[in-house]
C-alpha cells in the first residue's frame, strides 16, 4: 500500500480494533480477550499492537509524513469538553493548537491528531467507551489482554531502566520528528499560567536536536502519560470539586436533586445546579477502570524512583539532565496528583458501599507507598520485622499531605457504614489500618500537619494565592521548581491549591478524627462479638443436628422461628479470618492513635456491647412504651449494620402460621378444617372443662390452652393489642401433620409387626401410653405443651 493509502484506511483500522467512540462497535473486544480462553486470538492481538509490532509500525510511518486525523470533542472526558466549547483553552498542553472549527456542513468541534496520539486517544478510550458484555463478568481485569498492553506501552514508554526505544522506521537513515507547532484555528481565551511541554522547553536550549536524540523521542513519552491520565482521571474538574466543597453548593444540590425527583415541581431548577448535579452524576468509573488506573501509578512510582541521584560534586551540577530524567522528576506532581486527588475524592464519596470497593483502595495505597516500588531491596532479616519508611520520603508525604489525611477520613466515614462482619470488609480496614501503622509513617504525617498549621508570619497574602496556583507548573520534588525552601509553604501550597483558600483543615491526629476512630474501634468490637455469636450459634446447631435433620427437623423450626442469618453461609473459616482481620486492624489502629486499653475497655462498656448474662448476644437497643418496643436511633444502625438482631418468632395464632417444609400441606389444611368443626360443636364444652380447678381440669388445660399466654417472650418489637389476644382453649390437630410424627408413627407401627401386634392395637398401645405420660406430665408441668414441639 502507498502512504497515501495507508493514511485512508488508519481512521478505519483503529476503529476496527478498539471499536467505535459510541461503543456500538466493539472491535477486537481487548478487555475480554484472555490467553486462557482464546490463546491463539490473545497471542496474535498482542503481537500486533506489540510497540514493535506492525501497527506501531504504521503509525511511525504516518508520522513521518505529518498526517493529521480529526477527534471529535463531544467524546473528550466532561471538563475538557465544556473548556473547549467554551472556547476556554485547557491547561494540558495536549490540547494546544490541535483545535478546529468543523469543516463546512460539520458538526462540532475536532481535534487535530498526529497519527502517534490518535492511536493513543482510541486505545486509552476505548476503556470508559466501550459497553460491558455479559462475558465480562467472568473474565479477570487483570489477565485481560488490554492490561497487558498498558503495562507494555508503560515499559516501552516509560522505562525504569535505559531510555526510551526509538521508533522503527522504514527509512533507517531516517528520524521521526516530533510534532511540530501549529497555529491555533480557534481564537481561544487561557485560563490561569499553562505549564510548557518538556520536549518544547528543554529543545529551546539544546544548540541541535541531532545532538540530544532523547530530545526527539521523549515527546512519546509524554504524549502517553497525558493520554492516559486525560481520559482515565480527568473526568471531574479541580474547580467544580472545589465548588462542592462550599456548604451552601452541597445545599443547592440537594435543593436541585429534590426537585427533579418530586413530580409536582413547578418550575425548572436553574441551570447552575443542573452543572453541579451532573459534576456528581455525570462518570461513574468501573473495577476495571479503578485497575488500570492502579497499574498506571505503580508504573510510575517505579518510573520516578528510577531517577538516578544527583552528583555532588560542582562540576557535575553545570550538567543539563536529559529530557527523560527531567521528566520521571516531576511525573507525579506535574501530571497525575491533582487529578488523581480529585478522582479519588470522587470514589471515595460516591462508589457503592460493598466489597468492590476494595479496588479502589488498594489504587489510593499504592499512591500512598512509593518506597514500595523503589530500586533498593529491604535488608533480609530473620524476622519479618515491619519495614520502617525511611525518611527520604517525607517530603514526598508533606506535599501529598491530603491524599494521606483526608482521604483516610474519608475511608473512615465509609468504615461506619459498612458491616464489619462481612471479612471482605474486614479486610479493608485491616489493610488501612496496616499501611498507615507502617513505622515512622505516622510521625512523618503529624509532621506535616504542623507544618501546614505554623502560622504565616513572613508571606505576603496576595504571593500566597499566587504560589498556590496549581497552574504554575512546578515540580513538587523538583529542584528546577521556584525556588522555595520552606518547607510549610510547600505543604500550604499543595493543601490550598487542591482545596481553595477557604478550605478548613481537619487534622488527622485532632480531637474530631480520634472520635471517628473511637467509634470505628467500637464497631469492631461489636463485630467480633457478632462473628462469635454467629460462630457459637453455627457449632450449637451442628451439635444438636440428629437423625431427623435431613428432613429439617430442627428445634428453631419446631418452635416456630428464625434463628439464622446471611451471615452463616460464610462459614467457620470465613468468620475467623474475619476476627484476625479485626483484631489485626484493631491492634494498629491502637498503634497509630496510641488508644490504650482502658479506653476500649470504656468505649466498649459505654456501648453496651457485652454479651447477656446467659452469655447470648443483646437485643438491639429499644424502649418499653404503651405499645411496646420502640426501636431507637442506635437500635435501627445496630440492625442495619449487622450487629445485633431480634430473635424472629411468630406471635400470631399459632394455626394460621404458613405452612412449614416439614408440613405436609395437604395434612396441614384438612387437619385445620377438623379441629375448626370441633371446636365450633363442642367450645362449651371445652371451655367448662378448662375453668375447672380439679385434675380433669388440669389435664384439660395441659392440651387446649394457647402456649402465648402461658409464657411472653420479648422476641421482636409488638403491638400492646396484638400481645394481649387470647385465642382461648381449643382442639389443635396439626402436630399430625408433621413428616416427623408421621414417621415416627410408621416406625412404632414396624417395630409392633415385628412382635405380631396388629394395627388396632398398636394404636390403643400408643394412646394408653401417651395417656399415662400425660398424667404424669400434668401434675408437674402444667404449662407444657407436648404437641407444639
Amino acid at each position: 500500500f502507498s502512504l497515501k493509502e495507508l493514511h485512508g484506511i488508519f481512521p478505519w483500522l483503529v476503529e476496527s480494533i478498539f471499536g467505535s467512540l459510541d461503543g456500538i462497535i466493539a472491535g477486537w473486544n481487548l478487555r475480554c480477550l484472555q490467553g486462557r480462553t482464546n490463546p491463539s486470538e490473545y497471542s496474535v492481538a498482542l503481537d500486533f499492537l506489540d510497540p514493535s509490532g506492525p501497527m506501531m509500525k504504521l503509525v511511525y510511518k504516518l508520522q513521518a509524513e505529518e498526517y493529521r486525523y480529526d477527534f471529535p470533542v463531544s467524546y473528550l472526558p466532561g471538563p475538557v469538553k465544556a473548556s473547549i466549547q467554551e472556547q476556554v483553552l485547557p491547561e494540558c498542553s495536549l490540547y494546544h493548537n490541535k483545535v478546529q472549527f468543523p469543516s463546512s456542513g460539520g458538526l462540532g468541534l475536532n481535534l487535530a491528531l498526529n497519527p502517534f496520539e490518535y492511536y493513543m486517544f482510541y486505545f486509552a478510550i476505548s476503556l470508559i467507551t466501550q459497553k460491558n458484555s455479559p462475558a465480562t463478568h467472568h473474565v479477570s481485569p487483570s489477565n485481560s489482554a488490554y492490561f497487558i498492553l498498558v503495562d507494555t506501552y508503560l515499559k516501552c514508554f516509560l522505562p525504569t531502566e535505559g531510555s526510551v526505544l526509538p521508533p522503527l522506521s522504514s527509512n533507517p537513515g531516517g528520524a521521526i520528528p516530533s510534532p511540530t507547532p501549529r497555529s491555533p484555528a480557534v481564537p481561544f481565551s487561557s485560563y490561569g499560567m499553562h505549564h510548557t511541554s518538556l520536549l518544547k522547553r528543554h529543545i529551546a536550549h539544546q544548540p541541535s536536536v541531532n545532538a540530544d536524540p532523547a530530545s526527539q523521542e521523549i515527546w512519546r513519552s509524554e504524549t502517553l502519560l497525558q493520554i492516559f491520565v486525560e481520559m482515565w482521571l480527568h473526568h471531574y474538574s479541580l474547580e467544580m470539586y472545589q465548588k462542592m466543597q462550599s456548604p451552601h453548593v452541597k445545599l443547592e444540590v440537594l435543593h436541585y436533586r429534590l426537585s427533579i425527583s418530586s413530580k409536582h415541581h413547578g418550575s425548572p431548577a436553574q441551570s447552575s445546579y443542573q452543572a453541579l448535579h451532573a459534576y456528581q452524576e455525570s462518570f461513574k468509573p468501573t473495577e476495571e477502570h479503578v485497575l488500570v488506573v492502579r497499574l498506571l501509578v505503580k508504573h510510575l512510582h517505579a518510573f520516578s524512583n528510577s531517577l538516578k541521584p544527583e552528583p555532588l560534586s560542582p562540576s557535575a551540577h553545570s550538567h543539563t539532565a536529559s529530557p527523560l530524567e527531567e521528566f520521571k522528576r516531576v511525573v507525579i506532581p506535574r501530571f497525575v496528583q491533582e487529578k488523581l486527588y480529585i478522582f479519588l475524592q470522587h470514589c471515595f464519596g460516591h462508589w457503592p458501599l460493598d466489597a468492590s470497593f476494595r479496588a479502589v483502595l488498594e489504587m489510593w495505597l499504592s499512591y500512598l507507598q512509593p518506597w514500595r516500588y523503589a530500586p533498593e531491596k529491604p535488608p533480609q532479616s530473620a524476622e519479618p520485622l515491619p519495614r520502617s519508611v525511611p525518611e527520604k520520603w517525607a517530603a514526598f508525604i508533606q506535599e501529598n499531605l491530603l491524599m494521606y489525611t483526608k482521604l483516610f477520613v474519608g475511608f473512615l466515614n465509609r468504615a461506619l457504614r459498612t458491616d464489619l462482619v462481612s471479612p471482605k470488609n474486614a479486610l479493608m480496614v485491616f489493610r488501612v489500618a496496616k499501611v498507615f501503622a507502617q513505622p515512622n509513617l505516622a510521625e512523618m504525617i503529624l509532621k506535616g500537619e504542623q507544618l501546614f498549621l505554623e502560622p504565616e508570619l513572613v508571606i505576603p497574602h496576595r504571593q500566597h494565592r499566587l504560589f498556590m496556583s496549581p497552574t504554575l507548573g512546578g515540580s513538587f520534588l523538583s529542584s528546577r521548581s521556584p525556588a522555595v525552601t520552606d518547607a510549610s509553604f510547600k505543604v500550604k501550597s499543595h493543601v490550598y491549591s487542591l482545596e481553595g483558600q477557604d478550605f478548613q483543615y481537619k487534622q488527622m491526629f485532632g480531637t474530631e478524627v480520634r472520635n471517628l476512630v473511637l467509634k470505628l474501634a467500637q464497631l469492631i468490637c461489636q463485630a467480633q462479638q457478632t462473628a462469635k455469636s454467629i460462630s457459637d450459634h453455627s457449632a450449637e446447631t451442628m451439635a444438636t443436628q440428629s437423625f431427623f435433620s435431613w428432613f429439617r427437623f430442627t428445634p428453631s423450626d419446631m418452635n416456630g422461628s428464625y434463628t439464622g442469618n446471611d451471615l452463616d453461609e460464610i462459614g467457620q473459616d470465613s468468620i475467623k479470618k474475619t476476627d484476625e482481620y479485626l483484631e489485626k486492624a484493631l491492634e494498629y489502629l491502637c498503634q497509630i492513635f496510641k488508644l490504650n486499653e482502658a479506653q476500649l475497655t470504656q468505649m466498649m462498656m459505654k456501648c453496651g456491647t457485652a454479651p447477656d448474662e446467659n452469655g447470648k448476644k443483646q437485643l438491639p437497643d429499644c424502649v418499653q412504651s404503651e405499645d411496646g418496643l420502640i426501636l431507637t436511633p442506635l437500635g435501627r444502625y445496630q440492625i442495619i449494620n449487622g450487629l445485633r438482631r431480634f430473635e424472629v418468632q411468630y406471635q400470631g395464632d399459632t394455626e394460621l402460621q404458613p405452612i412449614r417444609s416439614y408440613e405436609n400441606a395437604a395434612l396441614v389444611r384438612l387437619l385445620f378444617r377438623l379441629s375448626s368443626v370441633l371446636n365450633e360443636r363442642f367450645a362449651e364444652q371445652i371451655e367448662v372443662l378448662c375453668s375447672r380447678e380439679d385434675f380433669v381440669g388440669r389435664l384439660c388445660r395441659y392440651h387446649l390452652t394457647n402456649p402465648h399466654l402461658v409464657q411472653k417472650i420479648r422476641y421482636s418489637p409488638v403491638v400492646k393489642d396484638r400481645m394481649s389476644q387470647n385465642w382461648g382453649p381449643r382442639i389443635s390437630l396439626r402436630f399430625l401433620a408433621s413428616y416427623r410424627t408421621l414417621i415416627s408413627l410408621l416406625m412404632i407401627y414396624f417395630l409392633a409387626s415385628w412382635f405380631h401386634i396388629g394395627p388396632v392395637g398398636c394404636t390403643f398401645i400408643i394412646l394408653i401410653g401417651y395417656f399415662l405420660y400425660a398424667v404424669i406430665m400434668t401434675f408437674f408441668f402444667e404449662g407444657w405443651k407436648p404437641h407444639e414441639h
